[in-house]
């Protein structure tokens, strides 16, 4: 009897499974890696600039791309992602742009034994592709502030300020799945919202003697900023 029913349940067996009726798709990884186009040399007193952990905006933790669909709706390919979380890979990027600058003689982290006299905080708040648009953009919000000298106080608030950047996107691009030339043109835009965080420090921060005029980075796409 045991086997008789055993026979009976094979064909109920057969239409079951747990594989995935969908093909295998392999994760495609990519850098959030924007590099300044040149490297200048800071001044003898140029000033030491912390920057703190860049947070991310609700929706920006997970590492997948995002696109915003012509529905308004945002998609994120979940095959296709960062490396690192977006707000980490900014962060690390926006530390590097800023030392290249050549306005700050070091551009540290928490737990640095580096005084600094400046200390920036951020978020990152938009980090998409919009092919409906054809383009890509990044936004960061930042708050620049000055610690006390020679002992303890509040800081003083230098600056607070909006900085966005965009770049264009290749057409035909679908918001699923967007690619690595969506990633490519996002690094851009990201690049260039770094830019106009270079532009806006700089104007915020008083020049000490000696330290040489400011000259904006060269950019890819276009860029704007808001305050």
């Amino acid at each position: 009897m045991t086997a008789r029913r055993a026979l009976l349940l094979l064909p109920l067996l057969a239409g079951c499974s747990v594989l995935p009726n969908r093909p295998y798709q392999e994760t495609q990884r990519f850098a959030l890696a924007p590099e300044r186009p040149s490297r200048a040399t800071p001044p003898r007193n140029a000033p030491v600039l912390l920057v703190r952990s860049l947070r991310a905006a609700p929706g920006l933790e997970g590492r997948g791309l995002r696109s915003l669909a012509p529905d308004g709706q945002v998609a994120t390919a979940y095959w296709q992602e960062w490396v690192a979380p977006p707000a980490d890979a900014a962060e690390e990027a926006l530390r590097r742009w800023l030392l290249a600058s050549g306005r700050y003689a070091a551009v540290t982290q928490p737990g640095s034994r580096l005084r600094a006299g400046l200390v920036l905080e951020g978020e990152l708040t938009r980090l998409q592709a919009e092919p409906a648009a054809g383009r890509a953009t990044a936004a960061l919000s930042v708050l620049l502030l000055a610690e006390p000298q020679g002992g303890p106080g509040e800081a003083r608030i230098l600056a607070q300020f909006a900085a966005e950047g965009s770049a264009p996107l290749p057409p035909g691009l679908d918001p699923r799945a967007p690619g690595p030339e969506a990633a490519a043109a996002i690094s851009a835009a990201l690049g260039n919202a770094l830019a106009q965080v270079e532009e806006r420090l700089a104007a915020a921060i008083p020049p000490g003697p000696g330290a040489p005029a400011h000259r904006p980075p060269g950019r890819r796409g276009s860029a704007s900023s808001g305050s």
